[in-house]
């Protein structure tokens, strides 16, 4: 993970954000990453528990509850740097869905 918590596996300008994982508590840079480290499946957070800070922004350091991060247009509300548009095509990996409580 380089400074602004980009990684191997996503590196452009906007993949700045890091998550911290339900079942360890470890931030990682994304689910790939974690896969090779952690030694363990990942759990997603339960809708429940969407009020956790667990989001990174890697520009300031600012940690963003889940209902922040999702609700954030994209953008760190602390700094105001962009974060990449596309992970919410990963959401899944480590939120449960809006449909599950």
């Amino acid at each position: 993970m380089d400074t602004e918590t980009r990684c191997a596996h996503y590196h452009s300008p906007l993949d700045i954000i890091a998550v911290k994982m339900a079942c360890c508590g470890v931030y990682y840079a994304c689910k790939d990453c974690h896969e090779a480290l952690a030694g363990h499946e990942i759990d997603v957070w339960p809708r429940s528990e969407w009020g956790v800070r667990a989001i990174l922004c890697g520009v300031c350091g600012h940690e963003l509850t889940i209902r922040e991060y999702m609700d954030s247009s994209y953008v760190c509300p602390h700094c105001g740097a962009g974060f990449n548009p596309g992970c919410r095509n990963h959401y899944h990996f480590y939120f449960a869905s809006e449909d599950t409580a």
